[in-house]
């Protein structure tokens, strides 16, 4: 049988045995009578765990509404109309409201993109601002020793408000929910910790009990203290399709268990051989945007067997830290231990694709160099068919398959 997988415009075909193929996991189909705006509206009129926000906030407090950086998906202009329209009604007035948005260490925002993101009504209403990591103020410190550094226009407010989308997040078990101050609106110092503890075995997508990373999050969270959240769920095509509101944990839970409805794919077993993409372009223009993929991939994956990594790449590594540090490592342990002494944004992926080949081989089909891919300790193919009829000279004729098309969103599960 014949499969077929995105790779940049294009795609990438593979023939297989059906009798070698154990599935292909695509997003379930869920039901939903509600989008965008009025998924949010709704929403904000039946909060969990929290009464209505009008009954939260209160005339003249300063409240600071804390949502994602341009590097994430979250759609703020499709919620904060909702929003402030409850934010009204209770009095509150628009001086009194600051948009914050979440860098963690990313970069500024243009004064065009934070209207990009807020949207018309929100940027022309209300103050936008960046997070500020150089300008924090320490509210404590968390029992695995986080230090809970906190921006001030955010730790100075009177009422936090936190926005987000919520996907699977391959070491904090779930982006959203408390997520937004640890690591959003923290310093780095505060964000080495946390994420250093990322080679842990128990930090991975979709766990939140006994997470250390998300245990960690949401203490350093609590100690900040988060008034509301308003979460979103995002189909494939980045529409919203469900949104929670109310009290950071129990909507966030609530969030979480309905992106598994869409999301999660339960296998009987682990397969000899995982075929995975992003989808194509956008998401596979480089290495460190097609990783993602491969970190969902190694759920499905037996101890030994071959992922085989479909994904353009045409654009090389696609981040300058995580290129430094593939290019000074000798071995892929290398990477694990160099992210445990110092964590660094772009360094951390460079480990995370170590991490999978502790266990298993991987084999990237690109538009990348040969010589730069065997620096990623991978091994090249210039064609799927090519990496499968290599798997199976490698593991038998007879080694199972698993099929991930989509394999940025959706994580396999063994039952």
């Amino acid at each position: 049988m014949k499969l077929e997988f995105g790779f940049g415009k294009g795609t990438q075909t593979v023939e297989l045995p059906e009798a070698n193929l154990l599935g292909v996991l695509t997003a379930n189909t869920v039901e939903y009578d509600l989008t965008g705006e009025a998924e949010v509206e709704r929403a904000l009129a039946e909060p969990i765990g929290a009464p209505r926000l009008e009954e939260v906030v209160k005339p003249g407090e300063k409240i600071v509404v804390v949502t994602s950086d341009i590097t994430r998906p979250c759609p703020t202009w499709q919620i904060m109309p909702a929003l402030l329209r409850h934010l009204y009604a209770a009095g509150v007035k628009r001086e009194d409201i600051t948009l914050v948005f979440a860098l963690g260490s990313h970069r500024h925002h243009t004064p065009e993109e934070m209207q990009h993101l807020a949207g018309e009504q929100a940027y022309n209403e209300i103050t936008c601002v960046d997070s500020d990591p150089e300008d924090c103020l320490n509210l404590g410190v968390t029992k695995a020793g986080t230090p809970v550094d906190i921006t001030r226009v955010v730790a100075e407010a009177d009422r936090r408000i936190c926005l987000a989308n919520i996907e699977y997040h391959y070491f904090a078990g779930y982006s959203g929910g408390a997520k937004s101050i640890m690591p959003g609106v923290s310093n780095r110092a505060a964000i080495q910790a946390n994420h250093s503890m990322m080679v842990r075995p128990e930090a991975h997508a979709g766990r939140l009990a006994g997470n250390p990373i998300r245990e960690d999050i949401e203490e350093a969270a609590a100690i900040c203290g988060i008034d509301y959240i308003v979460n979103v769920v995002l189909d494939e095509h980045k529409q919203i399709i469900k949104a929670v509101a109310g009290d950071v944990t129990a909507a966030h839970r609530a969030g979480c268990a309905f992106l598994d409805t869409l999301y999660r794919k339960e296998i009987a077993k682990k397969a000899d051989i995982v075929l995975v993409s992003q989808g194509g372009a956008p998401k596979d223009l480089n290495l460190y945007q097609t990783q993602k993929a491969l970190d969902n991939a190694k759920h499905a994956v037996r101890e030994g067997g071959v992922i085989v990594l479909i994904g353009s790449c045409k654009e090389g590594l696609g981040e300058k830290t995580f290129q430094q540090w593939i290019e000074a490592a000798t071995c892929p342990k290398d990477l694990i231990d160099r992210v445990q002494a110092n964590f660094k944004l772009g360094g951390h992926k460079a480990a995370a694709i170590a991490m999978v080949l502790e266990n298993a081989d991987v084999y990237l089909v690109s538009e990348m160099p040969e010589e730069l891919t065997r620096k990623c300790f991978l091994t090249p193919f210039a064609s799927a068919q090519q990496a499968l009829d290599a798997a199976f000279a490698k593991l038998g004729s007879a080694a199972t398959v698993l099929a991930m098309p989509y394999g940025g969103s959706t994580l396999p599960q063994l039952v």
